[in-house]
């Protein structure tokens, strides 16, 4: 019985799903980080009754890397921006556990944790979260050998406000934000929005996203340049985007103008509407047995994302 119990546990150990390697967390900047000033600020994490993690106070951005199991990487990386309303990271359900699944698809998946808004420890706090982005892109890029990843097939992962800074960093990539930018590229290869917030209008904003990066009185032109639908380009990188209708916290038609926008300036786009499932659903719509990772999926091997 002991000898077959230990060779069902060496035959479990040596399947492909059962070798997830170990995360790998490093600093987003070594050094000075920049749009930052002394303060007595720490970061918080607080573990909800139902294991959910959100962490805020974000003071030390960083990366952490989830790699796929041994021989299945290939060559595609996604870094991903957790939601929260740029006040908090919901860095477990919309950040680790998304990256093992994508593990799953033998993409690198990297979890951002990138700096909220905060006039205490940010001179400008509209740029922080932005600059941590394209710093991502570009280390994710700087250590392409290291992962066996290709740097043309780095894309931008971003639910809720997540998916506002994904889309910031997806059509604004042209103008990098920040002193000593580096060499590397900025732009996504591509982009994954879920349940984002796209636009800062008042028709459409996420009041919260909106006040916590530009303040309460925002400028007609601070809200048009943070208003991603109106900054999408030819250039804007393929697009797959994912939100419920009866979403009572972003509305529903904030996917629908990105993907507007993405079509009147040729930008490949796929979307996907569920009639119920709200906000903040992750990976499990619980209202539908339809599985919208599998969509993912299709779209990224029908893009050429998916093969080594």
């Amino acid at each position: 019985m002991k000898k077959t119990l230990f060779l069902g546990l060496l035959a479990l150990a040596a399947s492909p799903a059962f070798r997830v390697q170990a995360q790998q967390t490093f600093p987003l900047y070594t050094g000075t980080i920049p749009d930052s000033k002394p303060s007595q600020v720490q970061e918080t994490s607080l573990t909800l009754a139902n294991g959910g993690v959100r962490v805020s106070n974000v003071v030390q951005p960083n990366l952490t890397a989830f790699l796929p199991p041994a021989g299945t990487a290939n060559g595609t990386a996604v870094i991903i921006c957790p939601g929260g309303g740029y006040t908090r990271l919901s860095i477990d359900h919309e950040g680790y556990d998304v990256a093992k699944q994508l593990n799953e698809m033998g993409i690198t998946a990297f979890v951002l944790k990138y700096r909220l808004p905060n006039d205490q420890t940010q001179p400008d706090k509209s740029i922080a979260p932005l600059l941590d982005a394209q710093q991502a892109l570009r280390l994710v890029r700087r250590q392409a050998a290291k992962y066996n990843l290709n740097p043309e097939r780095i894309g931008l992962m971003g639910f809720s406000a997540g998916g506002h800074l994904a889309a910031w960093a997806g059509t604004q990539f042209a103008r990098p934000v920040g002193e000593k930018a580096g060499p590397e590229s900025v732009r996504p290869a591509f982009l994954v929005l879920l349940y984002p917030v796209i636009s800062f209008s008042d028709t459409l904003k996420h009041g919260g996203s909106r006040d916590n990066l530009l303040g309460k009185n925002p400028t007609p032109a601070q809200i048009r340049q943070y208003s991603n639908e109106l900054q999408v380009t030819a250039q804007t990188p393929p697009t797959f985007l994912v939100h419920a209708q009866d979403d009572k916290t972003v509305p529903v038609n904030n996917s629908i103008v990105f993907y507007q926008a993405c079509l009147r300036h040729g930008v490949s786009a796929e979307l996907h509407l569920y009639p119920k499932g709200g906000h903040g659903f992750g990976l499990n719509n619980k209202t539908t047995k339809d599985v919208w990772t599998d969509r993912l999926r299709n779209w990224l091997d029908a893009n050429g994302w998916l093969s080594k």
